[in-house]
């Protein structure tokens, strides 16, 4: 069922045609990435699905009765509210109904209203009515939907009583995202929404949105996100739209595929088209061979001549290469304590890092982790402990924030007083790498939007050679492709990377280890991002069994029962022994099972990808949904049977001992 649609949209700004039969439907439940360069008119796209602005031609259609939520329409409102109230009142109506309910309660526990039987009917039909609408808008646990919400946006009770007033812009931004979710409407506009969100805070997002019966449409640059909540992706590019039914990795990999089969296909005719030109030059002056040659020139005029395909998108060319390197040992800090003022925000912070490595650092907002970045390059003092670097460390440092970069001076002038051994011609080219081109290079810093900035920085960081980069954030401000570039570019650095990044897909694809700072030290974890969060899980759900394990002993359980057992109860441990091993037996079959059926599954989604067929893709996603649940009960059965056999294993040996 349609719920949302936009059909051959244009829109043009100061004559610029931004949008040109642009097209996008929205079915029940769909989970839609809109993807492009930037610039390519998505967020125009987005307000005019949200009403906010008319197309110039086209229509949008939104089906009846159906509630389009978007998270522009809360903010700047609501400043004399409270934290609570604020995403409250996305639940006035069912609060409204409650009221009626009670009110209606009331009247209907009068003994007067028993003597009119008509008025009585009337009132309790009434209520039967309201109470069904009461229960199918989930009125008895909206207030717990409400702190779920909040909490999971990071807003704890504490702060439930706070003025809207006193909250950051950051803050406003998830407090009205948390409204807007917590109003559940049918269709869901997003643009950018993981912007403020620290990672425990997006895992969280990720869930509500994939699980949600909402549809959805959602502009990011984060493609991690994008991989976890979208199902189907449309692509934005010279004002026109086009769907690919599969998450952003599978877009582009169809995307790569479709324009290699579009230069094949173009170059294939191009060469024909030069050998039938050939022919006819070779020929046409011949009577033996004209009328062959005239028939080959009406051929050529007939032919429909395919366009050159388009060319990519400019993107950055980097390379970082280092001067000398550095010795074996980068890095080490002992018992270090970092914070403001005097005010720890961190304690008792002790690692190592050797050449080579690349360290992510992940931690909430909050948490220290620029600061301890900044204490490390000399920006601010430790409050406790040391760290030094070793031998021939040459430190490049790129930060959150604008780097110092002076906004009057030229963006040339910036690079040519950073290097004055450059001439001029070497610095136009270095600048070319980095997209500052023609005009461009002769821009203030000050003129310069913030994904600019950035690359002006990774162009100065580049040039230095330094043999350790400790980088903040560095994906901040870049598109997707300037994102892919900078991964590149790291992945082949021959030097040690110490970062800080929100960006999970970039901390898979570069990190080494990853570093969890807390008020208390660290926590490290080898590997990528997905190693540490597998790792994490694995944990907790190795707690969790362990838990449950632990209430059985306490509660006269396996081994406290058998310390003193007669040989028959032994037996009939033993017999239980038996039984629990042809259970993990059992389970781990279904968990085998489960996996190659998974694997079937995920073979069959690229073949309907492939194909585009976009309600099978749909079909084969929720059966990997189910498989995928089914698989993790079966493997977290296997390991509390697994753990359950182990103890009593151990009290057979301690009774036969």
């Amino acid at each position: 069922m349609i719920v949302l649609q936009a059909n051959r949209v244009k829109k043009s700004y100061d004559g610029i045609e931004v949008l040109r039969e642009a097209s996008l439907t929205v079915r029940a439940g769909d989970k839609i990435g809109l993807v492009g360069p930037n610039g390519a008119g998505k967020s125009t796209l987005m307000r005019i699905l949200t009403g906010e602005e008319a197309p110039d031609e086209g229509e949008v259609y939104v089906k009846s009765g159906a509630e389009v939520g978007y998270v522009a329409q809360f903010i700047g409102h609501g400043d004399d509210m409270r934290v609570y109230d604020f995403v409250a009142e996305a639940k006035r109506p069912v609060q409204e109904l409650e009221r009626e309910l009670r009110d209606l309660e009331a009247r209907m526990s009068d003994p007067a209203l028993y003597e009119d039987e008509a008025r009585f009917a009337d009132i309790a039909h009434l209520y039967e009515e309201r109470t069904r609408r009461f229960e199918a808008l989930g009125g008895y646990q909206w207030e717990t939907d409400v702190r779920r919400v909040l909490a999971g946006l990071n807003f704890p009770r504490e702060m439930y009583d706070a003025p809207i007033s006193a909250l950051s812009g950051g803050q406003r931004t998830r407090l009205a995202l948390a409204r807007l979710l917590a109003a559940r409407p049918d269709v869901l506009l997003l643009d950018e929404p993981t912007n403020y969100l620290d990672m425990d805070t997006l895992a969280w997002l990720e869930d509500f949105l994939s699980h949600g019966e909402m549809s959805l449409v959602v502009i990011s640059h984060d493609r991690y996100f994008l991989d976890r909540v979208t199902r189907l992706t449309v692509a934005l590019e010279g004002g026109k739209t086009r769907a690919y039914p599969g998450p952003y990795r599978v877009y582009l990999e169809m995307r790569a595929a479709e324009r290699e089969e579009m230069w094949r296909r173009y170059e294939a005719q191009q060469d024909e088209i030069a050998r039938m030109e050939a022919f006819i030059e070779r020929n046409i002056a011949r009577a033996s061979t004209h009328r062959r040659a005239q028939s080959r020139r009406r051929m050529l005029e007939r032919m429909e001549r395919m366009e050159r395909p388009p060319a990519d998108d400019p993107s950055l060319w980097m390379r970082f290469s280092v001067r000398r390197t550095s010795g074996e040992d980068v890095l080490e800090v002992r018992d270090l304590a970092i914070g403001h003022r005097g005010q720890a925000l961190a304690r008792h912070i002790s690692f190592r890092v050797q050449r080579g490595m690349r360290l992510a650092i992940l931690g909430p907002n909050g948490a220290g982790k620029t600061t301890l970045l900044r204490t490390l390059v000399g920006e601010l003092r430790p409050i406790g402990g040391w760290f030094r670097f070793g031998q021939g460390v040459d430190l490049g440092y790129y930060a959150q924030e604008d780097g110092g970069l002076p906004p009057d001076e030229r963006v040339i002038d910036v690079v040519w007083n950073a290097y004055p051994d450059l001439d001029h011609t070497s610095v136009r080219k270095l600048l070319a790498q980095f997209l500052f081109r023609g005009e461009d290079v002769l821009k203030p810093v000050g003129a310069l939007s913030g994904g600019e900035q950035s690359r002006l920085r990774l162009c100065l960081l580049m040039q230095s050679g330094a043999n350790v980069l400790i980088m903040d954030e560095p994906t901040n401000h870049l598109d997707i492709p300037s994102k892919e570039a900078l991964e590149a570019a790291l992945a082949d650095y021959d030097g040690t990377l110490i970062f800080v990044s929100h960006d999970r897909y970039f901390i898979d694809k570069l990190a080494t280890h990853v570093a969890v700072l807390k008020p208390d030290g660290m926590e490290w974890y080898i590997g990528n991002y997905t190693d540490y969060v597998e790792k994490v899980m694995e944990n907790e759900r190795l707690k969790r069994i362990e838990g449950v394990a632990d209430e059985t002993e306490e509660g006269g359980g396996v081994t406290q029962e058998v310390a003193e057992e007669p040989p028959v109860r032994r037996r009939i441990r033993s017999s239980e022994a038996r039984k629990l091993e042809a259970e993990i037996a059992r389970w781990e079959e279904a968990a085998h099972r489960m996996e190659r059926e998974m694997e079937q599954v995920a073979k069959e989604q690229s073949e309907a990808a492939v194909a585009q067929e976009i309600e099978r893709l749909r079909e084969l996603d929720a059966r990997y949904r189910r498989l995928e649940a089914d698989y993790q009960h079966a493997l977290e059965q296997w390991e509390a049977k697994s753990l359950e056999l182990e103890k009593l294993r151990k009290a057979l040996e301690d009774w036969n001992g």
